[in-house]
C-alpha cells in the first residue's frame, strides 16, 4: 500500500496483450502508477489487438516501442521504469533471459515479478509436459537470484476463468450436464483466483517491503475447495446431481501420455494439483512467502460462490 504522498513505482509490463498481461495493465493503472506497456507495434493491423492497445491508452496506459528480442530498446524502455512485470506466455518463457541482461544493464530496476501466475513452480510434483514448462520458470527464478535483482514471483493457482467454466474437468470444454469427470478421489484441495484479482495483488505487492524477494501466495479462503467441493457447490446452484466419475492416478498419468497438446498440459497441471495437492499441501514458511489476503484485506476478491453464479 503506498503511503499519502508517496510516488508510485513506474510499471513496465513486458507481455501485457497475454492472457493475464492485460489485467496486469488495467491494475497497474486502476492503481495509479505511471503504466508503460512493451509493444513491438503501436499500431497494429489486427483489429482485436489494436482494440486491446486502445484500451490501454484510455487507461492511461503508455505504448512504449520495443521488442523482447531487441536488447537496445528493451534496455530503453526498462531504464524509464522502476518496476518490471513480465507476462509472457509459455513459449516465450526461456527468453526472459533477454529482460534479465537488460534490467542488469539499465541498473535501476527496484523489483521484477518474471512471468509466474500459476503454482509454485519450486514445490511441485509435476510430470511432463507441466513438469518441463515448470523447470523453465524454475531457470528464470535462479537466474535473477544469480544476478541479486530483487524480485517477487506471483502464485496465483487456478485461473479462475480457465478452470470455473468447465468445472476443472481437464479437456472438457462446458459445464456438465449429466456426469463430473475428477481426477483422483476429489478430496485434495485447490485454489481458484480471478484474472482481475491475480492482476490487482500482483500490482499491490510491487512497491510493498513485505514482498520483497518473496513469493506472493494467493490462497483466498473462500476459493480453497476440493473438487468434490466444486461440484457439491454447483449441483446447489442447479438443483441436479451429477454422477462423478473418478480417474484413479495410474490411469491420468496414462491419459497425459496419449493426449495430445493442449490437453496433455492441461491434464498434468490438474494432476499435480488434483492428486499431488501442489496448491495446499505445504505451509508458506515468512522465510519464502507471504499470502495476499493477509497483507491486502482491504482487497475484495471475488469468490467462487459469486463467479460460479456468472455462470448460471
Amino acid at each position: 500500500m503506498a503511503a499519502a504522498g508517496k510516488e508510485r513505482s513506474r510499471v513496465l509490463v513486458i507481455g501485457g496483450t497475454g492472457y493475464i498481461g492485460r489485467h496486469i495493465v488495467a491494475a497497474s493503472a486502476r492503481e495509479g502508477h505511471p503504466t508503460a506497456v512493451l509493444v513491438r507495434d503501436p499500431a497494429p493491423a489486427d483489429p482485436a489487438k489494436a482494440a486491446v492497445l486502445q484500451g490501454f491508452r484510455d487507461s492511461g496506459a503508455t505504448l512504449v516501442k520495443g521488442d523482447l528480442y531487441e536488447h537496445e530498446s528493451l534496455v530503453k524502455a526498462i531504464k524509464s521504469a522502476d518496476v518490471v512485470i513480465s507476462a509472457v506466455g509459455y513459449a516465450q518463457l526461456a527468453d526472459q533471459t533477454h529482460i534479465i541482461s537488460a534490467i542488469k544493464e539499465a541498473g535501476n530496476v527496484k523489483r521484477f515479478l518474471p512471468s509466474e501466475y500459476g503454482n509454485d513452480v519450486d514445490r511441485t510434483h509435476a510430470v511432463d509436459p507441466a513438469k518441463s514448462v515448470y523447470a523453465k520458470k524454475v531457470s528464470i527464478r535462479r537466474a535473477i537470484e544469480a544476478e541479486g535483482i530483487p524480485y517477487t514471483y506471483v502464485s496465483s493457482n487456478f485461473f479462475a476463468g480457465r478452470f470455473l467454466p468447465n468445472l476443472a474437468q481437464p479437456g472438457v470444454k462446458d459445464l456438465p450436464t449429466d456426469k463430473v469427470i475428477i481426477l483422483g478421489d476429489g478430496n485434495v484441495k485447490g485454489i481458484f483466483v480471478t484474472e482481475e484479482d491475480v492482476g490487482t495483488y500482483t500490482i499491490k505487492a510491487v512497491d510493498d517491503p513485505r514482498t520483497l524477494n518473496k513469493i506472493l501466495y494467493l490462497r483466498p479462503a473462500s476459493n480453497i475447495l476440493s473438487h468434490n467441493e466444486l461440484v457439491s457447490l454447483w449441483e446447489k446452484k442447479v438443483h441436479k446431481t451429477f454422477e462423478r466419475v473418478y480417474i484413479p492416478e495410474d490411469e491420468v498419468l496414462k491419459k497425459i501420455k496419449e493426449s495430445p497438446a493442449p490437453i496433455n498440459v492441461v491434464l498434468s497441471i490438474s494432476h499435480c494439483v488434483w492428486v499431488k495437492g501442489d496448491h495446499t499441501n505445504f505451509e508458506i514458511e515468512p522465510s519464502f512467502g507471504v499470502e495476499a489476503t493477509e497483507l491486502y484485506p482491504d482487497v475484495k476478491y471475488t469468490t467462487v460462490d459469486e463467479y460460479l453464479n456468472r455462470l448460471l
